[in-house]
């Protein structure tokens, strides 16, 4: 098991790293990650979600990701409650304190899911959450140390030095534990280091002397690494180019999902991609994306607070381009309904009116993965869905894209709108620009002529071999793997 000092210490980049290297070993390995907290989900072979880094580290093991690698979800729909998804269901809305009465049977489906990976594979790498030192949390933790003493699991224990502090991170850390729990860190892995190794040389041999504990090595900070964010949007994947590159801005809505849709934007040569957060005016762009959100009415209220609903009349008023994606199409409509209070209090939004339809949020959450081509030039597209609204009205007449339907998809379906003038877009389909064909026929269509697109798969595969080859040079990993040696062969390092 991988745990961390903190959140984004490394966790998710070192299970998807050593999932490689596995791999490449001949080893069967599937990641495993007991609870997860993000809004950035995939969509699974087996019609579930899960966290967006347990569908990186599948594909950094060869396989197709499944709910078992994920088997509690948490969304946050608050700052204090969140949407619980079991095995790749969203089962219900809980608040802090009634998610902490529930642990106990979202014990149980992890036990249930880790069971079944182990009996298929022959190792399970297991991700943490957060860092084990928060003692508030240990009382039934199954994120952590609550479930390595569960399953007996060893624990290698990463820390992020780029933040400064590491060697009281992983002492302090190390404090916080139990007995037993301290027993069961095997060693340390420092992470995103920059600098003269001997410099820091005196430090492992402190932090060595001083915990009884190895360091298994230290891993350089790899730049431009293309891999999925499990959650937060990181200013240095900003892209921030001068000259003829397209502008393009998508706004920090406070439940933002799946962002990673903008991946493709990021890595692309001749796009300036800003963020833009609240309290900020919107500068002028080529095209503006309104993201997914796990709570469209309460998103859409933030927008117009920000008075960024005049700012897109004006964006269309110059001749800008506008793309609504998920609950970013829900906003461009007439109307949301949430008649249950699925994703907040029960209530009816008016929304931008650029699109002549209206949404009603339904019990059943839609998860499929999808494929078609955009409607006007038949870009092939490729993608997933995850959303409640059922949108209807006259503007679903000029569809965005034809999505395939039916048996070894001998149908199609629209999905999406465009408007009369041609100027705003709306679809469901997240990953839109993931395919290079349908990225470069959409910033054709914003504006930027002769586009290409990026192939952000084959980014994302040379990233994981990139990581995977600095694991193999500067770990032990002879000595960080040697619990696995008795149920598969051990790498050298």
């Amino acid at each position: 098991m991988v745990q961390g000092t903190t959140s984004d210490a490394g966790k998710s980049t070192v299970v998807a790293g050593l999932c490689r290297v596995l791999a490449r070993a001949g080893v069967a390995v599937a990641p495993f990650k007991p609870q997860n907290m993000a809004l950035n989900s995939a969509v699974t072979v087996d019609g579930g979600e899960i966290g967006r880094a347990q569908a990186l580290q599948a594909q950094a093991a060869g396989l197709a990701p499944h709910t078992d690698m994920n088997p509690v979800l948490l969304k946050p729909s608050s700052d204090i409650g969140a949407q619980v998804i079991i095995h790749g269901r969203a089962r219900m809305d809980l608040d802090a304190r009634a998610y902490h009465a529930y642990k106990p049977q979202a014990m149980a489906a992890v036990l249930e899911s880790h069971g079944r990976l182990e009996r298929a594979y022959d190792v399970v790498l297991v991700e943490g959450a957060g860092s084990p030192a928060e003692v508030n949390l240990r009382d039934r933790d199954i994120a952590n140390m609550g479930f390595a003493e569960r399953v007996d699991c060893p624990v290698v224990l990463v820390a992020d030095i780029d933040r400064g502090g590491v060697f009281a991170h992983l002492v302090g850390t190390l404090d916080c534990l139990s007995d037993s729990e301290r027993a069961r860190v095997k060693g340390f892995v420092i992470n995103r280091f920059r600098g003269d190794i001997a410099l820091l040389q005196p430090g492992l041999d402190w932090l060595a002397a001083r915990t009884g504990k190895p360091v298994f090595g230290v891993l350089p900070y790899l730049h431009g690494l293309h891999l999925d964010a499990e959650d937060a949007i990181a200013s240095a994947q900003v892209a921030r180019r001068d000259g003829q590159a397209l502008r393009v801005v998508v706004p920090v809505l406070p439940r933002i999902s799946n962002h990673t849709d903008f991946d493709a934007l990021r890595a692309h040569p001749d796009v300036n991609l800003q963020f833009i957060g609240p309290g900020r005016p919107m500068p002028p762009a080529d095209l503006v994306i309104l993201p997914g959100s796990k709570s469209v009415r309460a998103d859409l209220a933030f927008l117009r607070a920000n008075g960024w609903d005049h700012a897109l009349l004006r964006h269309l008023r110059y001749g800008g381009k506008l793309l609504g994606i998920c609950g970013g199409m829900q906003m461009l409509g007439r109307r949301i309904h949430d008649p249950d209070g699925r994703e907040g209090p029960a209530g009816s939004s008016d929304g931008l009116g650029l699109l002549d339809f209206d949404t009603t949020l339904a019990p059943e959450k839609q998860l499929r993965r999808v494929h078609g081509e955009l409607a006007a030039g038949g870009a092939a597209v490729a993608g997933y869905e995850i959303h409640l609204g059922v949108t209807q009205g006259p503007a679903l007449a000029r569809p965005a894209l034809w999505l395939a339907e039916g048996e070894a998809g001998a149908g199609r379906r629209p999905d999406g709108a465009v408007s009369e003038d041609g100027q705003v877009m709306a679809t469901y389909v997240h990953g839109l620009f993931d395919q290079p064909d349908a990225c470069g026929a959409l910033l054709r269509w914003a504006g930027l002529a002769h586009a290409g697109g990026v192939d952000l798969d084959a980014l994302r595969e040379a990233s994981i071999d990139r990581l995977a080859a600095s694991m193999a040079e500067h770990l032990d990993l002879r000595a960080m793997l040697a619990p696995l040696a008795a149920t598969a062969p051990v790498p050298g390092g």
